[in-house]
């Protein structure tokens, strides 16, 4: 039963998301029938494979397990034009590390030459 609810819940999720098979057994290193057995209820994932995705969809693996999971998906709360402070800060936040990373990779390619 666990199998079938987590199974749909990723197939309402990668569809939710825009998402093929093909993608999430990519992103996962697993084959595109795995993902298809398992949003069947025929197989399981392991842990560490159920976290990664629970990750790329924005959710917990304990909301994986409910029925409603598509309305916990954190997917949502980036659609739209208006956003509040805090929105604002957590997006200003991301694109600095993004920043960073990106100055440190342009000082390790000037210390390799």
């Amino acid at each position: 039963m666990m199998n079938t609810i987590i199974g749909e819940n990723i197939r309402s999720l990668r569809e939710n998301a825009g998402f093929t098979q093909s993608n999430l057994a990519k992103f996962l290193g697993v084959d595109q029938s795995l993902i298809s057995k398992v949003e069947k209820g025929e197989r399981s994932l392991s842990t560490v494979m159920l976290e990664k995705l629970a990750s790329l969809f924005g959710v917990t693996v304990k909301q994986m397990e409910t029925v409603d999971v598509v309305k916990s998906n954190l997917s949502f709360a980036f659609r739209g034009s208006e956003f509040d402070i805090t929105e604002m800060e957590t997006i200003s936040a991301i694109n600095k590390i993004a920043l960073n990373l990106e100055l440190m990779r342009t000082l390790l390619k000037e210390v390799e030459l």
